[in-house]
């Protein structure tokens, strides 16, 4: 697709937004930090997906080939981040009273679910944290060997006092990042410094009796959290690779510790460019799975929400800021999608044959807006200028050139334009209508307000345009 605009992408790392060169010309390759699959993902972590796809989206509209990997945790995520607490996986099968395989068979194929729900693309390298044991020793292997690895009696730490640079993406000092560390709580004394991060666990004190175990040099045990990201990411982007993105919360540990790992282990950076989602807000504080009362999207579905107004609503803010959720929002967003769905369906039922007024102007902008940082709102907005403007003067615009214009642009919104069917009047519809005009055009209009009124108990609605009435269900 020839294109009049450059990308340009804000990166986390830099601070600033550039021009987006990939390292190998027309491939992208793309890293995104998937769930931890102990519960269901909620809807901030659904808004941080949604992101990650539009970037996707964005990418192939512009041509690219884009090479998309995702990882799944399934082992090694504790409940704090400051290497305290149960693994989560372990707690969620407790919960449950589950194997922590089913757990984790369950919650991923519901994360796929919502997924689907959403229309967001599917990574096209989908890997879980256990499969890739092997990978993840070989990279902590080449970290002792590089001098930044160190063995206590309890696991294996990152010394992050030896990597130079560790906290270039949070803008940190070392000092600051004692938060989350409780002083009280000394999980290992042989721990150099509270920032250093566990690359392995043993099985000993709290984790003997640890169901998923690995054989490795430093005895049985199992993975920390972060190692698996830079393990999965180098084995099948290469490194560096170009785009690495998630949500915000991890810029100040996941992503610094998998920068400092990956680095120490093959002296060159991971990424060129990092990218980072806002918090979604509820009740202004940012949502949690450690809430008890998460929102799902199966909650918003049991609602009579349409799960694609949810991802609508996410598209009315820019990824980069914080977005506030409420019920009545998600109202207002199912109502814009309901009539941006009527449009379309004014269009398959409009005059595909006529030649209308030259649309590149609108597609140029919005290419302007997408390769802007992805400004989708900007978009949005476009997209209601055009709406706007046809229901002007109809009589300007080929409905099927319209519709082509439209289903480019769902290429990166992603709304399921296409799937939006033009509406089968029934036969008694149409013959109440006939009847209808024919009363009008004998200024018979008590009958014809009668027929009207027949034909909105039957649950349609007619829209006089001047193209002529147009029935839709009410």
């Amino acid at each position: 697709m020839a294109q009049t605009h450059l990308i340009r992408l804000h990166s986390t790392l830099t601070r600033k937004k550039d021009i987006f060169r990939p390292i190998r010309k027309g491939q992208v390759g793309l890293y995104t930090c998937g769930p931890t699959v102990y519960n269901y993902v909620h809807i901030g972590n659904l808004r941080t997906y949604i992101f990650e796809d539009v970037l996707r989206r964005t990418l192939e509209y512009f041509g690219y080939e884009v090479k998309h990997v995702m990882n799944i945790t399934d082992v090694g995520h504790l409940t704090s981040d400051a290497d305290e607490g149960e693994d989560k996986l372990e707690k969620g099968a407790q919960r449950e009273g589950k194997s922590v395989w089913d757990i984790t068979k369950f919650y991923t194929r519901a994360f796929i679910n919502d997924l689907e729900s959403l229309n967001i693309e599917k990574a096209h390298k989908l890997i879980q944290a256990t499969s890739e044991i092997k990978e993840q020793i070989k990279l902590i292997r080449l970290l002792f060997a590089n001098g930044y690895a160190y063995e206590t009696k309890q696991a294996i730490y990152f010394d992050v006092n030896k990597f130079k640079g560790y906290t270039k993406l949070s803008r940190q000092k070392l000092s600051q990042k004692l938060v989350g560390v409780r002083k009280e709580v000394v999980v290992d004394p042989e721990k150099r410094h509270p920032a250093d991060f566990v690359l392995w666990f043993k099985l000993v004190g709290r984790f003997k009796n640890h169901t998923m175990r690995w054989p490795s040099p430093w005895g049985a045990g199992f993975p920390g959290w972060h190692i698996e990201c830079s393990a999965i990411s180098s084995k099948y982007l290469g490194q560096p690779f170009d785009i690495h993105a998630g949500g915000i919360d991890h810029i100040n540990v996941h992503h610094t510790n998998e920068i400092a790992q990956s680095e120490g282990a093959h002296g060159k950076p991971l990424a060129r460019v990092w990218m980072h989602g806002e918090f979604l807000l509820v009740n202004d504080s940012k949502m949690a799975k450690s809430d008890e009362g998460f929102l799902t999207l199966e909650l918003l579905n049991n609602k009579g929400f349409n799960p694609i107004a949810y991802r609508y609503l996410v598209l009315t803010a820019h990824y980069r800021s914080k977005l506030v959720f409420t019920w009545e929002s998600l109202g207002a967003a199912n109502n814009s999608l309901g009539r941006l769905y009527g449009f379309v369906k004014t269009l398959k039922e409009g005059n595909k044959a006529r030649k209308g007024i030259n649309l590149a102007k609108y597609r140029r902008s919005f290419q302007g807006a997408i390769f802007d940082d992805l400004n989708i709102p900007k978009a949005l907005a476009l997209v209601w200028d055009i709406i706007h403007a046809y229901n002007k003067d109809p009589e300007k615009y080929s409905a099927d050139e319209l519709l082509k214009l439209f289903y480019g642009f769902d290429g990166v919104l992603g709304l399921r334009l296409k799937e939006v069917k033009a509406e089968r009047v029934p036969p008694t519809i149409k013959k109440l209508l006939k009847e209808r005009e024919t009363y009008r055009k004998n200024k018979q209009w008590a009958e014809s307000d009668k027929v009207r009124t027949e034909i909105n108990r039957l649950d349609w609605t007619i829209e006089d345009t001047p193209e002529g009435p147009k029935l839709r269900r009410s």
